[in-house]
């Protein structure tokens, strides 16, 4: 029987999209292909060649493991399922099959079965049973007997605000307001219920208790001014006092989903890794297709870990008339950005500026694009709009003001720059990147260059970590002449950014200043090492630092018709 349950999993995985292409011709060399691209977070291709491989070598383990892994990776879980259950029956300790048995029965809404389930041998985790349990007597309709499985695990210390989350959502779900109130009232939902899902949980309950000023309190001390669409209907229809249905959780099964939901939210605050955590947001997606936020989740995931393709294809899921759908659509453009498609993402940008035109987000986000693709004046016009629909006193202000500053400065208007610059500053005084910039920039223009001091003084103090803004101390001070108090700061620079071909650039002029000409020639051929000849924005000059090389900075200078190099008691 085992046997031919292997044989129908080795065709299944042969089947449809799954046919090799591999030019390897042996089992070993679709494994190594396949370890090589999951190493690499290629879950396509790691598919692809363990399924292979598998079928090749149909009773082997650690392949069926790894191609189940791989399928979950990318969301397959109808392609998992077979081969978790291949590893059960085979009494191998799998904790990933584990996973997707647990999910593909609250699929199937076999909540019988997850009630047998045993913890100890066939169970993920205490936190994660225990609430698959409680929620599955949900699903047989024995409320009494969820409501004391809730109430058991609340007893062990360290979750117990998330435990009673659950049960304020599970009491919601069956029609118990009162009772879900109750726990969201005297802060028994724990830092879960202060989550945006679980506010927003909050105040749906209270809509259905006909408490719609209480419910616009609690959305309003949690977000304040902040706004989005899907903020916008809530408080909408809260103002007007029209029916708001308790919409987060409709089901067990809608519960169980927001169980691995959360747990992949808590395993990211606790740094578990993004990978490990995806295999919660899949799940999560797996059991509710809705759950636009797990979606989010799921494709922010695949960005960080490279995979912008299937983060592409993530955001595509969310509906256009999803009140999350400009959230996703900014996400797919920066994602479609990173894999080198700046016009696809411009495309998006400008579409979603049609259609969501009064979010400053997706005018800024279109300026940024524009902006690294050297299209200033589009940039500027971009973030005009933005700050046209921000109020003077919105936190974002002044990065549009910094933003666009930028964009001003690149395009070669200093005057507009500098303008932009000190309305940021005006908003936020010590912001130590505005301050570092402008500084920076009246240093490069050899003028007011005390205030720029006290600017990038000011800079360092708030941010004394940042390289680049150690190495504009250092290098405002070399254009004082003050080339001695230059040197420490400049030495701390390179050991921030050792390998950043301006900042060691820098370096060798300070040393060649206090006639340290070795040491200056040593840091001129670093930086010429590190230059990146197709960067076409970097300040370092290769051809310039090999003259210095050649001749001297002294030498350099005067060939530029530049003032020579003086002690600050001759400015």
């Amino acid at each position: 029987m085992l046997r031919n349950v292997l044989t129908g999993v080795a065709a299944l995985l042969l089947s449809g999209a799954f046919v090799p292409q591999a030019t390897a011709q042996s089992v070993a060399g679709a494994y190594l292909a396949g370890r090589s691209a999951a190493v690499n977070s290629d879950y396509r291709e790691a598919a692809r060649y363990y399924a292979q491989a598998l079928a090749r070598d149909s009773d082997n383990v650690e392949l069926m493991e790894s191609t189940l892994l791989a399928y979950l990776s990318l969301g397959q879980l109808d392609k998992a399922a077979p081969l978790a259950r291949v590893l059960e029956q085979r009494n191998q300790t799998s904790q990933v099959a584990r996973l997707v048995i647990t999910a593909d029965l609250a699929k199937s809404e076999d909540y019988a079965a997850l009630l047998e389930r045993e913890s100890d041998t066939d169970g993920i985790g205490p936190w994660v049973d225990g609430l698959v349990k409680a929620w599955s007597h949900v699903g047989i309709g024995d409320v009494t007997a969820a409501m004391a499985a809730f109430d058991g695990l609340s007893q062990e210390a360290g979750m117990q605000g998330f435990v009673m989350y659950h049960k304020a959502l599970a009491l919601a779900s069956v029609g118990d307001f009162e009772g879900a109130e109750a726990i969201f009232a005297d802060a028994g939902a724990g830092a879960a219920g202060q989550t945006r899902r679980g506010v927003m949980a909050h105040a749906s309950v209270l809509a259905q208790l006909d408490r719609h000023e209480d419910a616009l309190a609690v959305l309003r001390a949690s977000f304040g001014d902040a706004t989005d669409p899907e903020l916008d209907m809530m408080i909408a229809a809260l103002e007007a006092k029209e029916p708001l249905p308790f919409t987060q959780i409709r089901d067990a099964q809608a519960g169980i989903a927001e169980v691995f939901f959360t747990f992949a939210a808590v395993l990211r605050s606790e740094t578990a890794g993004d990978y490990y955590v995806l295999l919660y947001s899949r799940i999560a997606r797996h059991l509710r297709p809705d759950h636009v936020d797990a979606l989010l989740l799921t494709a922010q995931l695949l960005e960080n870990l490279g995979q912008d393709q299937l983060a592409v294809e993530e955001y595509k899921n969310v509906a256009r008339d999803d009140p999350a759908f400009h959230v996703a659509e900014l996400g797919r453009a920066e994602a479609l950005r990173q894999t080198g498609k700046a016009d696809q993402a411009i495309e998006v940008l400008e579409q979603l500026a049609q259609t969501h035109g009064d979010l400053a987000v997706v005018h800024s986000t279109l300026g940024d694009v524009l902006r690294a693709q050297d299209d200033y004046a589009g940039a500027i016009a971009a973030y005009d709009r933005a700050i046209d629909r921000v109020t003077d006193t919105a936190p974002v202000r002044w990065v549009l003001y910094y933003s666009r500053g930028i964009a001003h400065e690149r395009s070669g208007n200093d005057a507009a720059m500098e303008k932009d610059f000190r309305a940021a500053l005006a908003l936020n005084p010590e912001q130590p990147q505005v301050l570092n910039y402008l500084g920076y920039s009246m240093v490069e223009q050899k003028r007011n260059l005390d205030e720029a001091l006290d600017m990038i003084e000011r800079a360092v103090a708030a941010s004394p970590q940042s390289g680049y803004i150690v190495d504009s101390l250092g290098w405002v001070l070399y254009r004082l002449g003050r080339y001695d108090e230059a040197v420490g700061h400049m030495e701390r620079a390179v050991e921030l950014l050792a390998v950043d071909p301006v900042v060691n650039d820098h370096l060798g002029d300070v040393y060649w200043a206090v006639g340290r000409y070795r040491e200056a020639e040593f840091q001129w051929s670093r930086a010429l090492s590190f230059i990146d000849e197709e960067d076409n924005d970097s300040e370092a000059d290769p051809l310039r630092i090999r003259r210095k090389l050649e001749v001297g900075l002294d030498k350099v200078l005067e060939e530029e018709g530049a003032p020579p190099l003086k002690l600050s008691n001759d400015i």
